[in-house]
């Protein structure tokens, strides 16, 4: 008798196939007698893998919120800032008494410094974890919208923030509230949005700890930086552009011909 399944000979009594395992009918010997073969059995479709459970669901985050990472960003920033430019003002001015006359190549380095490390906080933050350090804290984080991948999405993000931050963001935060989904220009062109998301303590506090030791190390960083830091002519760019000083009664400050004073009053 044959296997219906596997066509190997087997016992007429059997009821098993040894080699596949199938079951064998107990009628079948009598169709192999009779001269009758069962047909290969049609291909059973096999249905696609269930759709996985729904997609988790965001909420956009509010424009609020938005606005509180933002103040938290920009004070963590300054800190960094407030290092850097120490270093470059001082490195590349002259004083003269009790003025500080800062150069035009003090304060390229210094803007310079100031962009890299503006971009490189956003763009490697939001591509690795999602979310700044005020956006940690805050509960929100960004999501991309396609399959993109996260570092050029990041990247786009961040670089358009130049457009985005004119009049004080001004302008990202008009085209976020005309838009559905609470995008602005970097996001409508890298497809992020920002959404809310609830962070472990874990992840809160160890922001919370870099923001403030950050803001610690900065405030012990730069009276020292300088205090020690030697000043040097620059070959280019040597011109003044700068003047902050002050006067027994008075600080003034002097950009392009334009002086600031601001008088004391002796009580």
């Amino acid at each position: 008798m044959e296997c219906p399944h596997c066509h190997v000979q087997v016992s007429s009594h059997a009821k098993q196939c040894k080699r596949c395992g199938g079951v064998i009918p107990s009628s079948q010997h009598l169709l192999d007698e009779l001269g009758f073969t069962e047909s290969e059995p049609a291909a059973v479709p096999v249905p696609a893998p269930s759709a996985p459970a729904r997609a988790k669901q965001y909420r956009f985050a509010r424009l609020g919120d938005r606005l509180v990472a933002f103040l938290l960003d920009t004070v963590f920033l300054f800190g960094l800032f407030a290092v850097v430019d120490a270093w470059a003002l001082t490195r590349w001015s002259t004083s003269e008494g009790t003025e500080l006359q800062l150069t035009a190549a003090a304060l390229l380095v210094a803007l310079i410094l100031n962009s890299t490390i503006l971009f490189l906080y956003g763009w490697l933050l939001e591509a690795s974890c999602g979310a700044t350090l005020g956006k940690a804290l805050v509960g929100i984080r960004i999501v991309k919208t396609t399959n993109c991948g996260s570092l050029s999405a990041s990247a786009i993000r961040n670089a358009l923030r130049i457009i985005d931050g004119l009049g004080f963001y001004l302008v990202g935060a008009t085209v976020a509230c005309c838009s559905s989904v609470r995008q602005r220009i970097g996001d409508i062109c890298a497809h992020t949005a920002v959404v809310e998301e609830r962070f472990g303590i874990g992840i809160r506090v160890t922001a919370l700890i870099l923001w403030m030791a950050t803001l610690g190390g900065a405030g012990w960083a730069v009276p020292r930086i300088c205090s020690a830091n030697t000043p040097v002519h620059p070959m280019y760019l040597s011109q003044i552009a700068v003047r902050v000083g002050r006067t027994p009664s008075s600080a003034y400050l002097s950009v392009a011909g334009f002086t600031v004073d601001i008088h004391s009053t002796a009580q």
